[in-house]
C-alpha cells in the first residue's frame, strides 16, 4: 500500500521537468525538428517524429482552462484533503499547452485551501512548486496577484 501522496517518476523523458520543477522552474519540451512545443514529456514529437529534444523556461503564467473536485478522491492518500480541486491551466505564452495541478491560496498551502466554488474558468494563474521531499516539486498554481 502506498503511504502518502504518489510522487513522479523521474524517466529519460521527464527527468529534465521534473529537476526543472525541484528548483522551482517551469521547462516546457521543444521539438528539435520542427520546434512545437509538447506536454506532457515525451520521446518523439506527434507531428514531426523527430526524438530530437531541447527545453524551455516559461514563466508559468496562464489561466483556468478546466477543473474538476473530487467527490471521494481517487487515491485514498488524498483522502485527509477532499474535497480539493484539480486545475488544468493554459499557459499564456504557450496556447495549446496545458499543465495540470492544484489552485491554492498560497504557497505551500494545503491542496483544498482553495474554497472550489471561487474558481473561475479563464481565471489568471501563475506557477508555483511545493516541495513535497528533497528532489521533488509539484506543480501547484496560484491566483495572479496573489503572494
Amino acid at each position: 500500500m502506498i503511504e502518502g501522496p504518489p510522487l513522479p517518476l523521474l524517466d529519460e523523458d521527464t527527468g529534465e521537468f521534473w529537476t526543472a520543477a525541484a528548483a522551482g522552474r517551469l521547462v516546457i519540451q521543444a521539438c528539435g525538428g520542427c520546434g512545437r512545443l509538447r506536454h506532457p514529456p515525451r520521446p518523439m514529437c506527434p507531428w514531426c517524429r523527430s526524438t530530437e529534444a531541447t527545453w524551455q523556461e516559461t514563466s508559468g503564467r496562464g489561466r483556468i482552462w478546466s477543473y474538476v473536485v473530487p467527490h471521494p478522491p481517487v487515491l485514498p492518500a488524498f483522502a485527509p484533503f477532499a474535497p480539493y480541486n484539480v486545475c488544468i491551466v493554459e499557459l499564456d505564452e504557450a496556447p495549446g499547452i496545458r499543465i495540470v495541478g492544484n489552485l491554492v491560496d498560497s504557497p505551500g498551502a494545503a491542496i483544498n485551501s482553495v474554497d472550489p466554488a471561487t474558481i473561475r474558468i479563464g481565471g489568471p494563474v501563475r506557477i508555483v512548486f511545493d516541495r513535497v521531499a528533497d528532489d521533488v516539486g509539484l506543480p501547484r498554481f496560484v491566483r495572479e496577484g496573489s503572494e
